[in-house]
C-alpha cells in the first residue's frame, strides 16, 4: 500500500542511516520498524498485571482495585455519583 506521511525531518534522516547501516531500501525499513514498534507495545501490555476483579459481596456489583489512590476531590462516592445523576435529570429536563 501506498501512503503519504509528514514526519520531522531528524526522524527521516535517522531512518535513512538506519537503512543505510543495513543495507535496506526505505520503505523496507518504516516497515520493519513499524512491526518492531507494534510488536514491543504488544510485548510490553502482555506484562502488566491483569487486573483482579472481585464482587462486593454488599453490592454484587464488581471491583477492580485501582492505584493511585483518587484525590479526594476526584473520588466517586454514591453522593457525588448522585449529584452527577441529578445534574443529567436537570440538563435533560431543561432541554
Amino acid at each position: 500500500m501506498k501512503t503519504t506521511l509528514e514526519l520531522p525531518d531528524q526522524l527521516v534522516n535517522q531512518v535513512n542511516l538506519f537503512a543505510l547501516r543495513k543495507g535496506m531500501d526505505l520503505s523496507d525499513t518504516v516497515a520493519l520498524l513499524l512491526r518492531e514498534g507494534l510488536a514491543a507495545d504488544r510485548a510490553e501490555a502482555a506484562a502488566l498485571p491483569k487486573p483482579q476483579v472481585t464482587i462486593d459481596p454488599k453490592t454484587g456489583f464488581p471491583v477492580i482495585p485501582c492505584s493511585p489512590v483518587a484525590h479526594p476531590e476526584d473520588e466517586l462516592t454514591p453522593e457525588r455519583v448522585a449529584d452527577i445523576l441529578c445534574a443529567l435529570d436537570s440538563e435533560v429536563a431543561i432541554s
